[in-house]
């Protein structure tokens, strides 16, 4: 046996014609329908892109006891058992944060690995009198990228079109061979959305503003040309991913590979393009959007094509999945359960849950909601105080997206009791902190049969108190540490009540955090107001103090530090100020 992943990043289910939409131009998407099974109820489970992959290594949740970071020393990693195995793994990527500090170890888990850089403002090349000075972390990243643009002329030179070549070298060679897994995972069509005009003219538009192909982390406060603009933007990349998918698909058709070569084509997670009045991920709840997944599975033992799946599965199950292709046992602290879609009984000697799928789905970004789905309801669990406390860090492995914990973070960190997954290996137990916190959201529960765009948040108790159990279970399941039931505000030791539910409590907030937010030439202005830099803000006593009485949350988020001269309106958009709240902070900061 044989096995292909073809993995895409922030690719949208919603937008693609397997699904139901004509938005984009996409045949291969529609031919590799024809020749797989379809899920419809396939979720993500941690975010965004390194914790998806480490459960993906892993088939366990990353984010209740970890923020992004590379893989621990107790984590069992599903291409690591296979080349044990004797399955020759590879990955062909241009993913640039497997090679951050916050990525590290997992390519390394494979056999043979290639990257092809220039992604995401990737610090490839070198041009110092065109970065210049920069005023902050998302300012560098653009001046960076817009660099590395200079070297990617043409689409063969493009990372995505290098990824593929590579997948395919990698298919040329070994096509005779048995035994080996091949990952070609590719980083588009996440931000920005850089293509070639072949692509753009599949979506034909007049604009005339400003360049806009990276939206920020945030609510949408641009005109609607612009937000349209972006959405074809992003539309032309899906379809030049389309056409890099087809080349696998042709290559299999070629070589005869349907006969014995699992196929998986999956994402870890979507991007909001202006649904629900926002951009991107991570700074919002985690709407369907983001967490409903496209996955496509070819397995030929069962020789399933052309049919769809509703089985409740996750992110989590790829990791048996693939163990179980080559004969290998997940281990014991894997809770992802092998997918066999067609409900075909597995071979004897495959050690798999006898379970076929899941109760709930969880899923969420650690420090903000803890989410859980049946597959019709959602409920999104909020914090249940202001404060997001205790939120904690459990790693041997201290490091950030980009960076190393900092000496401060170091703060009160301790040996704790190692948690059953861990091996006896004991973590050091430190002070986690969220990118946004999830209380000025709210707790949110809908119901997706009925509401499948998530418009109308529900209050109804019965239906909050069996989801909230739901979760509890699960919580338990995945061994939560008592600090998020804390955070959460619900026992760790019993079955949750009808006083633990916050849908109703935290209402008004979920309703002020929904609104747009107004034009910033809306708000009272004077030597002060919601335009200046927020390091003008903070350095300024009365200002601090404004900002530390209506909006505390504000002034210790991690964002802080990455954000340069972002002024307090566009912080405001990214983590859901409420008008009404910003119009005080306004008023407050023009009298002084």
């Amino acid at each position: 046996m044989r096995a292909i992943m073809v993995m895409f990043d922030s690719l949208n289910r919603h937008l693609l014609p397997p699904y139901g939409s004509d938005e984009i131009h996409a045949p291969n998407f529609r031919r590799l329908a024809e020749r797989t099974v379809t899920f419809d109820r396939f979720y993500a489970g941690s975010m965004p892109c390194m914790p998806a992959r480490r459960e993906l290594h892993t088939g366990r949740h990353n984010f209740l006891h970890r923020s992004w970071g590379p893989l621990e020393p107790w984590d069992d990693s599903m291409p690591e058992m296979l080349g044990r195995a004797g399955v020759h793994t590879h990955l062909a990527s241009d993913h640039p944060h497997y090679w951050e500090d916050g990525g590290a170890t997992y390519h390394t888990r494979y056999t043979t690995w290639e990257f092809f850089r220039g992604q995401e403002g990737d610090t490839w090349k070198a041009d110092v009198a065109a970065m210049g000075p920069s005023t902050g972390f998302k300012d560098r990243l653009q001046r960076q990228d817009a660099i590395n643009r200079g070297y990617l002329a043409r689409e063969s030179e493009h990372p995505q079109t290098r990824t593929f070549d590579a997948g395919l070298e990698f298919l040329a060679t070994n096509a005779d061979a048995d035994k080996w897994f091949l990952q070609i995972e590719c980083f588009d069509p996440h931000e920005p959305f850089f293509t070639y005009e072949e692509y753009r003219r599949l979506y034909p538009h007049r604009y005339e503003g400003p360049e806009f192909d990276w939206p920020p982390y945030a609510k949408v406060t641009e005109p609607e040309d612009q937000v349209e603009h972006a959405r074809y933007e992003y539309k032309a990349l899906v379809s030049m991913c389309d056409r890099s998918l087809g080349r696998v698909l042709d290559f299999m058709d070629e070589h005869d590979m349907w006969e014995d070569t699992l196929l998986l084509v999956n994402t870890d997670h979507g991007f909001l393009l202006g649904e629900h009045g926002w951009w991107a991920k991570s700074v919002q709840p985690w709407f369907e959007e983001l967490v409903h997944l496209p996955a496509f599975l070819w397995d030929p033992r069962t020789g399933l094509a052309g049919t769809r799946n509703d089985d409740l599965v996750q992110t989590i199950d790829i990791a048996p999945t693939l163990l179980a292709l080559f004969d290998v046992a997940p281990t014991e602290d894997m809770l992802g359960i092998a997918l066999r879609p067609g409900g075909s009984e597995p071979p004897e000697n495959e050690d798999v849950s006898p379970a076929r799928v899941h109760e709930g789905a969880l899923f969420g970004i650690h420090g903000g909601h803890v989410n859980v789905t049946d597959g019709r309801y959602v409920y999104m669990r909020a914090c249940a105080t202001p404060q997001n406390a205790p939120l904690e860090e459990y790693t041997l492995m201290p490091t950030h997206m980009r960076g190393r914990f900092a000496p401060a973070e170091f703060a009160g960190a301790e040996l704790a009791e190692p948690f059953p997954f861990m091996k006896g290996v004991r973590p050091l137990r430190l002070r986690g902190s969220a990118m946004v916190s999830p209380f000025l959201h709210g707790t949110l529960l809908f119901d997706l049969q009925e509401d499948p765009q998530q418009l109308r948040p529900l209050d109804d108790p019965a239906q909050e108190l069996r989801m909230l159990r739901l979760l509890a279970r699960l919580l338990q399941e995945n061994d939560a540490p008592e600090s998020q039931y804390a955070r959460l505000g619900i026992p760790a030791d019993a079955e949750p009540g009808e006083e633990h539910l916050l849908v109703a409590a935290q209402a008004a907030l979920a309703t002020a955090a929904a609104q747009p937010l107004p034009p910033l030439d809306d708000f009272p202005a004077g030597r002060f107001g919601l335009g200046t830099p927020l390091p003008e803000l903070l350095s300024h006593p009365l200002a601090l103090e404004v900002l530390r009485g209506a909006v505390p949350q504000l002034v210790h988020t991690e964002t802080l530090g990455m954000l340069g001269s972002t002024s307090l309106y566009q912080l405001a958009a990214m983590i859901a100020l409420p008008p009404a709240l910003l119009r005080g902070v306004a008023q407050d900061l023009s009298a002084l």
